[in-house]
């Protein structure tokens, strides 16, 4: 597979202007390359050693991410049970975190859905977070606008309902450095920031100023936001050769160093994961460091 030069990539996004269009998306085509890792009947599952800053400490726990593609029907905005013409194809990533805060855990878990073939791909966000004070939960449903539910324990965020214009989420970043990071958009942006960020620091939900830029490393790339209103920047370090995979992260106060949280990747391994759930397949999270 060809490695990407980003120094052109560089050059090519300066003279694009992603294009999001509130009624329709462009389709564009796959790769022979792409087709070939992603329709190969298993998921791309990644370990990550997590260092998770909460309540002003840092926090050792696992990341996983699970990226596989799948049928997804249009209308209900659910996991198809078959292809149909009411079905199209996605790139579903579920983002999970798990670590313990003195004598009780979290468990996150953000899933987020995308479609192939399309300039402006984003269909679906979940995300629930569990802890012993309570539990949270939101949804994003995008269809031409941005229809989001939210549910929570705390007073002042309990039961919303909101609709937002079609924009950029920082979940959809997540997908397009896997399917084509040359559209990775750079410069001043508003963005939709990732619900668990939102939630843990209850910010509003709603749309952020952020700057972006897309820099070529010896070994890797790195895409980075910055919100200057939110004194967050999140970094996304990743492989410049395709499949484009995500090597770790880092999310950091810029008001204090201490509160950062960032991810290693462990082990990458290619699975059908919902085939492994038998007694002594167990060894397969022994296998991505898990245990």
């Amino acid at each position: 597979m060809k490695q990407l030069s980003l120094c052109f990539l560089a050059l090519y996004i300066g003279c694009q202007t992603p294009h999001t269009s509130e009624n329709s998306s462009q389709v564009v085509d796959l790769s022979s390359d792409f087709k070939t890792y992603w329709f190969d009947g298993t998921a791309e599952i990644s370990s990550f050693a997590l260092t998770q800053s909460r309540y002003g400490e840092p926090r050792e726990g696992t990341a996983v991410l699970i990226y596989v593609t799948e049928d997804f029907l249009t209308d209900a905005q659910v996991k198809a049970n078959q292809k149909s013409a009411q079905s199209k194809t996605v790139l579903k990533l579920n983002r999970t975190k798990n670590f313990v805060t003195g004598i009780y855990p979290y468990s996150i878990m953000n899933s987020s859905f995308t479609y192939l073939e399309e300039t402006d791909p984003l269909a679906k966000i979940t995300t629930s977070i569990q802890e012993w004070c309570g539990q949270v939960y939101l949804q994003l449903n995008k269809k031409n606008r941005l229809q989001i539910q939210s549910h929570s324990y705390f007073e002042g965020e309990a039961d919303q309902q909101l609709t937002l214009k079609n924009g950029q989420t920082e979940d959809a970043l997540w997908h397009l450095i896997r399917t084509n990071p040359t559209l990775l958009p750079q410069g001043p942006l508003e963005v939709l920031p990732a619900f668990e960020y939102i939630r843990l620091q209850h910010k509003p939900i709603k749309f952020y100023e952020a700057t972006a830029t897309l820099e070529d490393k010896e070994t890797h790339a790195v895409y980075q936001l910055r919100y200057k209103e939110l004194n967050r920047i999140l970094t996304l370090s990743f492989e410049k050769e395709a499949p484009y995979q995500i090597i770790g992260w880092e999310e950091r106060d810029t008001n204090n160093q201490e509160y950062t949280t960032r991810a290693t990747k462990i082990k990458t391994v290619k699975l059908p994961y919902w085939k492994l759930n038998h007694l002594g397949e167990e060894r397969f999270r022994d296998s991505l460091g898990l245990n």
